[in-house]
C-alpha cells in the first residue's frame, strides 16, 4: 500500500531537516555559524563577489551581509579589496585561511556521511543512490 502524498511530504520534510541539521553540526576548527560559513562557501565556489552579490545569493539584506563580511575579515577568513571599476564598492575574496576552513568543514562533513553510508548494507546504499536523483529533481523544480 502506497503512503499518502501529504504524509510522505511531512516525513520527508522532517527527515531532510534532521539530516541537514546533523550534517551542518560537522564544522571546521573555527565552528563558524551557518551564515558565515555560507559566505565562505559561495566565495570558494564562485570566486570574489561584492557584499551586495553575497547578500543576494544568501537572500539577506545588504547591512546584514556587511556585518557578516566584517566579522569574517576580523577572523582573517576573507579580505576586502577595492572594486576595479566602482570606487564605491569593495570585492570580497577568500584568504588562504578561509579556503582552508571551507575545505576542512567539507572534509569533516564528507567523513561523517561516509561513516554512516559504510554502516549501511549495499542494498540500502543502492536505494539511497536512486533517491538522490529524486531529491535533486525536487530541489530544482
Amino acid at each position: 500500500m502506497s503512503t499518502p502524498v501529504p504524509a510522505l511530504a511531512a516525513e520527508l520534510r522532517v527527515s531532510l531537516s534532521r539530516a541537514s541539521r546533523r550534517l551542518k553540526a560537522e564544522r571546521g576548527d573555527a565552528a563558524l555559524p551557518d551564515p558565515q560559513f555560507n559566505v565562505l562557501a559561495f566565495l570558494h565556489r564562485d570566486g570574489p563577489m561584492t557584499p551586495g552579490q553575497l547578500a543576494e545569493a544568501e537572500h539577506v539584506q545588504p547591512p546584514s551581509m556587511t556585518r557578516t563580511v566584517n566579522c569574517l575579515v576580523e577572523l582573517g577568513f576573507v579580505r576586502k579589496d577595492e572594486h576595479p571599476t566602482d570606487g564605491r564598492q569593495v570585492v570580497v575574496s577568500l584568504t588562504e585561511e578561509g579556503q582552508a576552513e571551507v575545505v576542512e568543514t567539507r572534509r569533516r562533513r564528507d567523513a561523517w556521511l561516509t561513516a554512516r553510508l559504510t554502516a549501511m548494507t549495499p542494498d540500502e546504499r543502492d536505494r539511497l543512490a536512486d533517491a538522490i536523483e529524486l531529491l535533486r529533481r525536487i530541489a530544482t523544480s
